[in-house]
Order: C-alpha cells, then structure tokens, then sequence
C-alpha cells in the first residue's frame, strides 16, 4: 500500500499493521519446526514461545462488534478506545493473510468470521475490493488524473492477487476445493479481454469490474496459476 503523490502518502498505516503480525507468527511457527528438525532444544523453546507471545498479542487485532480484525492498532488515527490506543476498523483485505497463511494466529470462528465477511464485504468476480463500500474515502473507479488515479489505489480499487489469500482461506474454514475454485471461473472470461492469455493488475471496484494498471501483471497470474494447481491436485 505504497501510494503516494508529493509529500501525500494516501494510507500511511503507522503502527502494527495486520498483515506483517499475521507473516511474523507465521515465520516464527516455521522456525520453531525447523529447530526440531536442525537446531537444539532451546532453539526450539525460544522460537516457540516467540510465536506464542506473538499469538497472544495478536488477540488485540480482533474487532468484536464487526467480527473481523482491525487493519492497524496502535497507530495515530483511527478509533480511539479506552486504552487510549487507535485502532483503524476499515474493512480490508490484509486480515485474510491471518487465515491463508499455514499457520494463524486465529481460532477456527475467527477464521470463519473474516472469511465471511470478505466474502460478503470485499469480494469481486476479480480479486478483492482494498477497501469495502461504505468505507470513508472509498474509490469506485480506478480513473481521472495520476492523483486521482492514486488516492484510489488502494482505497476500493480490486486487486487480481488477492484471489490467492482468499481462496486459501477459504478452503481452509470450508474444505470445500470445488468452491474454493469456482472463485477462479470469471478469470477464464478475462483471459480473452484486456491481455490475451495475461491477467490484468487491478480492477474497478464496481461494475462491470473494468480492468485497469498493468494488463499482464505477474503477481495476478502466479497467484491464479498457484491456488488452481494446489486446490486442483486435492480433486
């Protein structure tokens, strides 16, 4: 989420950000499996009560009243709570990385409930919305001049890549690997549209979900191509 026109960084996300948590806990469980295959014993206590410091922690990211999780805690704006702390409540898409990723810091209704509501809030026939409708400064349409096109980068315009994360996240709270794939079928239509054979970078946040930025970006195909080929081999 790297936009920025002048001095203006349109999401600046100071503080602790969902996503980079979620990755950190993640790296961290890996590192505590492999100290049991290579390192010693305190190498394996050390990585693992590292990650389980970090789950704890993590709980603070949970949005009880929208059952989901905040974006950014600990940062200067968002919603101030009575801790005196900030915590951005946007919808976004980052959250779902807690889910995709082999290991979460979630619980299983955790896990549900941000499926759910990306599902129901973010998700397109191309991606996931960066920002859900109804958000403040929400963009529908990816046009006008660069600082137009900018201030709605990542403020609702869908991005292609993001299918992977959810897909995973998907079939990890349903099991269901014939749904999680369905979410892949309007990619077939698109492949014969902006790029032949490519996938565009970033898509209008509304209908008809017009294709916008790079038309063959690599980070759109090799998550298509990704989830297709490990959800496919489990038909």
């Amino acid at each position: 989420m790297d936009a920025k026109v002048g001095d203006w960084v349109v999401t600046p996300r100071i503080g602790k950000c969902v996503e980079i948590n979620a990755l950190w806990f993640n790296a961290l469980s890996i590192m505590t499996g492999l100290a049991g295959q290579f390192g010693t014993r305190q190498q394996i206590e050390d990585y693992r009560q590292s990650a389980l410091n970090v789950k704890n922690s993590f709980k603070h990211f949970w949005n009880e009243s929208r059952q989901c999780l905040y974006d950014v805690i600990d940062g200067p704006e968002g919603d101030l709570h009575a801790d005196d702390q900030r915590y951005d409540s946007r919808l976004r898409p980052n959250q779902l990385l807690a889910v995709s990723l082999p290991y979460s810091p979630l619980c299983e209704r955790q896990c549900k409930a941000v499926v759910d509501i990306c599902a129901r809030e973010l998700l397109t026939p191309f991606g996931l919305r960066s920002l859900a409708t109804g958000e403040p400064d929400y963009a529908p349409y990816y046009q006008g001049t660069p600082r137009q096109r900018d201030a709605a980068y990542h403020q609702g315009t869908v991005w292609a890549w993001l299918i992977g994360p959810f897909i995973d996240a998907h079939y990890r709270v349903y099991g269901d690997s014939d749904q999680a794939l369905s979410f892949l079928e309007p990619f077939r239509q698109h492949l014969n549209e902006a790029c032949l054979g490519q996938i565009s970078e970033i898509f209008d946040a509304e209908p008809p979900f017009i294709a916008r930025g790079c038309f063959a970006q690599a980070w759109s195909v090799a998550e298509v191509l990704r989830v297709w080929c490990s959800l496919s081999a489990l038909r």
